[in-house]
């Protein structure tokens, strides 16, 4: 274990030494779920495991908030008298610094000492007028006697910039700029209902290019909070040599993507997106690494053993990468060090951490199906190491920053995801509710409209473990991207290209789609979950998929952005669809049914094809029958009173036929149905949906 750490805080008392202590209720969430009593055992075993390891870290290093800051002392820095580098790389037999800086010159590289924790480190005094020794944005590399005798070029594990010319390999670029980026606007408080729009930056623009961190905050961040987001989730924003592996082979973990623009570039999108109020989450991969040798970590000082497992155990087989080692120290000290400077370096307010799932089992979810046997979630599958370090990443953020969101992709439905870390838990606030879009992606390919089963819709919405926020979505990026379809893809097809436009002949299969397209979306964002999350262009039904370039297309750049033109075409319907959507998040946003608790569902008639249910104040009604409408059709509803419909799928506005009018009150009857003492009759037309509100 190395001693080596971040400088001591200047500050009088740290967030971790000034919080107050909160009373430890590890078996907490077996008190709220009694099978899991079984397994008290280990869940205590996990939590004492995760507890000694952050007393260990308090005790060598001085903390997590300490330990968290290692990434201003290790890579390279500018201080007061030169410049300093610092590189774990215990397997090395001599590392030495060199660059633009002194022309690439073997005879003036600059050798780096060795400490007994495997660190090596270098400082370069200032020049004799009082210049800094390396240039602001020159490239540089370390040079390493690998641990077998051969000597080859690294870029630095910590180097905060980097670049690429065409496809070659990375280069490390020293980021000392002489004025720094100056934040104008202070983080927004976290959402009471949180809404994200998970974008693409790269891909965000209409042209054949690869667009900007400010082109995307100066045209794209406008729309969305436009359309009602309240939050944005930045994909791929951490380097990746190669382009079409959409951000999840990282090679450079604190440097971003250079093909959108520079540290300040993005530093200015995320203070753009504050000044609109929105939260900025960012897409972090922590389950795996590039295998990339000469920009990247795998073996870097010349071992297989370095920063990942060896052998098997080191490399994902489906995902063609690295599988890092969580119990090694100074893995630890990398991956919260990571969270610990984009939180400051620039400002993100929260992460979804890719891959869960596959970081928590040592089978990574490969061949496994998971049933929801609570056998499944304990016992030698697990890594424990692994889980430890996500409960520590959780533990440090929250503490730190009392208003950070973190999002776990986890498929697996593992018990206390999303339960604080005091209680036992791994402390993330929202777990995807990854079901979901696998629901509505089996109805559209397998079966006919009259075959779907409206319990088991429902089923799939609501079935999330207690006290545990879901977030909800019926498509990400990835149910777009080739190789699948999206939801208006699958609904509509090679239709969209042809009956789009609103002086085209009538079309059954644009008219259907349209239809379940909104139908879908409201009662995913109803009763799906606590947060809400669309991939970029989905919500007005972006046509064709996501290909980014690559050999096998000829590098184009055709699928690989985003057609606003469409939904912003008076002529086209795709504007019904980002019409409702906009409708339909400003009415979460006045009633905030997201934070209001699960839903109540008091109809799901097979036959009728209909589902009601209530939830923040709100009653919604759906009759996703493809033919037949209902008039006078009474259901039950829990408070006596005059119902009022806010919002209506079927509205022209939304493309629909407007047959509701939303005038007409519809005042309750003390007539007993679907199990409440109070009801209500409503016209309800087929494939449609409305919202409806007491007064």
């Amino acid at each position: 274990m190395s001693s080596s750490s971040a400088t001591p805080s200047s500050e009088p008392s740290t967030p971790e030494q000034s919080a107050p202590k909160e009373e430890l209720r590890p078996l907490a969430m077996v008190d709220d779920d009694p099978y899991l009593k079984p397994y008290s055992d280990a869940i205590k075993g996990r939590f004492d495991h995760y507890q000694w390891l952050k007393n260990e870290i308090k005790e060598k290093e001085g903390g997590l908030e300490k330990f968290s800051r290692s990434y201003e002392v290790f890579g390279l820095h500018a201080t007061p008298e030169g410049i300093s580098y610092r590189e774990w790389a215990p397997g090395a037999q001599q590392v030495w610094l060199w660059g633009d800086f002194c022309n690439w010159d073997p005879a003036k590289r600059v050798p780096c000492t060795k400490d007994s924790f495997g660190v090596w480190t270098c400082f370069i005094p200032k020049t004799e007028d009082g210049k800094y020794p390396i240039e602001h944005h020159s490239k540089v590399k370390a040079h390493v006697k690998l641990a077998s005798g051969e000597e080859a070029d690294r870029v630095p594990a910590w180097i905060f910039c980097t670049s690429q010319d065409g496809t070659n390999p990375l280069d490390g670029r020293f980021w000392n700029p002489e004025h720094k980026y100056v934040f104008e606007n202070p983080r927004p408080h976290r959402p009471k209902s949180l809404k994200i729009y998970e974008s693409h930056v790269g891909m965000s623009s209409e042209e054949l290019k690869v667009n900007s961190y400010r082109e995307f905050a100066d045209n794209v961040l406008p729309y969305i909070k436009d359309m009602g987001y309240n939050a944005v989730e930045l994909m791929a924003i951490m380097e990746h040599a190669y382009y079409a592996s959409f951000g999840y082979h990282v090679t450079n973990f604190f440097s971003i993507a250079s093909r959108c623009g520079l540290p300040s570039d993005l530093q200015y999108l995320v203070d753009k997106a504050h000044g609109l109020g929105l939260v900025v989450i960012m897409d972090v991969v922590h389950s795996h690494a590039s295998k990339n040798v000469l920009d990247g970590l795998n073996c870097w000082d010349g071992t297989g053993h370095q920063y990942f497992h060896e052998g098997a155990r080191g490399n994902h087989d489906l995902w063609d990468s690295r599988l890092f080692n969580y119990s090694h120290w100074e893995v630890l000290r990398f991956l919260l060090s990571n969270l610990r400077y984009f939180m400051e370096m620039y400002q993100f307010d929260g992460f979804r951490f890719d891959g869960v799932s596959s970081m928590l089992y040592l089978h990574h979810g490969l061949g496994t199906g998971f049933s929801g046997g609570y056998h499944e979630y304990f016992g030698p599958g697990i890594d424990v190491d692994c889980l430890a370090y996500l409960t520590l990443a959780n533990d440090m953020l929250h503490s730190l920053y009392p208003d950070v969101i973190t999002i776990a992709e986890d498929v697996s439905g593992m018990p206390g995801m999303c339960r604080r870390t005091q209680e036992g838990g791994i402390g993330f606030d929202y777990r995807l509710g990854m079901a979901i879009p696998d629901k509505w992606i089996e109805l559209l390919k397998k079966y006919k409209d009259d075959d779907w089963d409206m319990g088991n819709i429902c089923f799939t919405l609501t079935n999330r473990r207690y006290k545990e926020a879901v977030v909800a979505y019926c498509e990400s990026h990835d149910q777009a991207l080739v190789g699948d379809k999206t939801i208006a893809f699958w609904l509509m097809d090679k239709d969209m290209y042809d009956y789009m436009s609103t002086l085209q002949p009538h079309s059954d299969v644009i008219e259907r789609g349209i239809a379940l397209h909104k139908m879908i979306r409201l009662i995913t964002i109803g009763l799906g979950g606590e947060a809400y999350l669309t991939f970029m262009g989905n919500e007005f039904g972006h046509p064709e998929w996501i290909d980014f370039p690559r050999e096998g297309n000829k590098n184009s750049f055709h699928y690989c952005r985003r057609q606003w033109n469409l939904m912003k075409d008076p002529l086209l319907k795709y504007k019904f669809l980002s019409n409702f959507e906009k409708a339909m998040n400003a009415l979460e946003e006045q009633t905030h049914w997201l934070a209001s608790g699960p839903g109540w569902v008091s109809r799901k008639d097979n036959g009728d094809k209909v589902i009601s249910f209530e939830r923040g104040g709100l009653f919604f009604v759906f009759n996703f029958h493809p033919v037949k409408s209902f008039t006078d059709y009474r259901l039950g509803v829990m408070n006596p009173g005059k119902y009022t419909i806010v919002l209506d799928s079927d509205d022209k506005e939304f493309g629909g036929q407007g047959r509701q009018d939303p005038s007409v009150p519809h005042i309750s009857e003390p007539i007993s149905a679907d199990g409440h003492f109070h009801s209500i009759m409503l016209y309800l037309p087929c494939r449609t949906a409305i919202v409806l509100k007491r007064e």
